[in-house]
């Protein structure tokens, strides 16, 4: 999976088709990701104690990676990612440019 936590990301796919935001969370065997402000779902939450009151609280719920592109902030465009090996370590790449990430 070339998305990680952390990574900017467009939504290519779905009903939040067009909306970016910042990957929170990558479920590499089930293929997904946990990206902010985007799928949100409500569920019903149990009362923990005083300081965890039940009650319905809206959260973001997974995506499949494949609904998902790594987002270009200089360009304002989605880019496809890559990997190569460089100085001995695997590094990622666009594929847009070919600069490498971090």
């Amino acid at each position: 999976m070339r998305i990680k936590k952390g990574d900017t990301v467009k939504v290519i796919a779905g009903k939040y088709k067009g909306s970016t935001g910042k990957v929170l969370r990558t479920f590499p065997k089930e293929d997904k990701v946990v990206v902010e402000k985007v799928n949100m779902v409500k569920k019903h939450q149990k009362p923990k104690g005083p300081q965890h009151p039940g009650g319905i609280v809206e959260m973001e719920a997974p995506i499949h990676v494949s609904n998902v592109m790594y987002f270009d902030s200089k360009t304002g465009k989605g880019t496809k990612l890559g990997y190569r090996i460089e100085d001995g370590k695997k590094v990622r790449f666009k594929k847009s440019d070919g600069n490498t990430i971090k």
